[in-house]
């Protein structure tokens, strides 16, 4: 068996997680019992008519991540849960869910093709669920993800029930990248991923409450910006407290070095009042956070993983919301 755990290498070299989250327009998250092989589309439940679904839009390398999820209820349940996010454009909190209650599996292919090609359709219904959460726990595609993904989500079921947030639904998924950070997870509507968590860091994401630094180690960044533009997001949340995940907020890149290295990015939020305001930073390659590693445990070869650092960050405009 291969010995090489990778979070435990990233943990000892202390890599910085900020700026892994993926973009994704959209996720289909479809509920599928485990175990799920290396390929997880690849597993015994996952029907024909969706794996050659999700082949086709692979290939037409539409924005779009299919996952499958699951929790302890997945295997006795007669029915199967989609979930659809769908990320909004312009100034958002993230993004709009759309949930389905099928009969069975089989039917979710067709659902799918139906929804991509604009069509209405059947089954969509109105849930008192305002967050789902995914834990990677995808141990046959990385050892990290079984060794501290599983263990974590048990005790997240435990930490969801002590604090009486039944509005917030824990879900076993496949993989979604940054195995070495495992435990790993995306909080949905909003679409932030985090990495490394433990329990008590786990309920100040939940709650929104404690000293808000603790984020800065395991804080993945927010899908919805580019991944230079995380860095950014991650400074001011952190001097702006937890009010920042109530604001309106959007991100691009303005320019960049030819060599990637150089970066000026523009962050722009809306609070609740109407105040918006834009910032400009520059962001360099981070020379001493910038390292080799093996991104997942069966890697033959290590991968150069670039870090930014804030050289200059200054507000540009601020307009106050006027109300008639």
């Amino acid at each position: 068996m291969n010995k090489l755990f990778c979070a435990d290498n990233s943990r000892k070299i202390q890599e910085d997680i900020i700026g892994s989250a993926t973009n994704y327009q959209t996720y289909i998250l479809i509920e599928c019992p485990a175990p799920w092989v290396y390929e997880a589309f690849e597993s015994k439940w996952v029907p024909d008519n969706l794996r050659s679904l999700v082949e086709n839009v692979t290939r037409s390398q539409l924005p779009i991540r299919f996952l499958l999820i699951a929790n302890d209820e997945s295997h006795k349940v007669e029915e199967t849960t989609l979930l659809i996010y769908q990320q909004q454009q312009g100034l958002s909190q993230g993004y709009r869910k759309q949930e389905f209650k099928l009969p069975n599996i089989e039917q979710v292919a067709g659902i799918v093709s139906k929804w991509l090609a604009g069509m209405s359709v059947d089954y969509e219904i109105e849930s008192s669920i305002t967050r789902d959460i995914l834990i990677c726990t995808h141990g046959s595609h990385d050892q990290c993800c079984a060794r501290y993904g599983n263990p974590f989500y048990f005790y997240s079921q435990n930490t969801i029930a002590d604090l009486q947030l039944n509005h917030i639904r824990i879900w076993k998924s496949s993989h979604f990248g940054g195995h070495r950070f495992a435990p790993t997870a995306i909080d949905f509507p909003q679409g932030r991923y985090y990495g490394i968590l433990d329990q008590d860091t786990f309920k100040s994401i939940l709650t929104h409450t404690g000293d808000i630094q603790c984020l800065h180690k395991v804080y993945r960044g927010w899908g919805i910006l580019p991944n230079p533009l995380q860095i950014l997001e991650r400074e001011l949340m952190l001097r702006l407290g937890w009010d920042w995940f109530n604001y309106q907020i959007t991100g691009k890149i303005i320019e960049k070095s030819l060599d990637n290295h150089t970066i000026i990015g523009e962050l722009s939020f809306e609070q609740p009042a109407g105040t918006l305001y834009t910032y400009h930073a520059k962001l360099i390659k981070d020379d001493v956070k910038t390292q080799t590693v093996k991104v997942s445990c069966h890697a033959t070869k290590e991968t150069v993983c670039l870090k930014y650092a804030i050289s200059n960050l200054w507000l540009v405009a601020k307009k106050v919301a006027t109300y008639s």
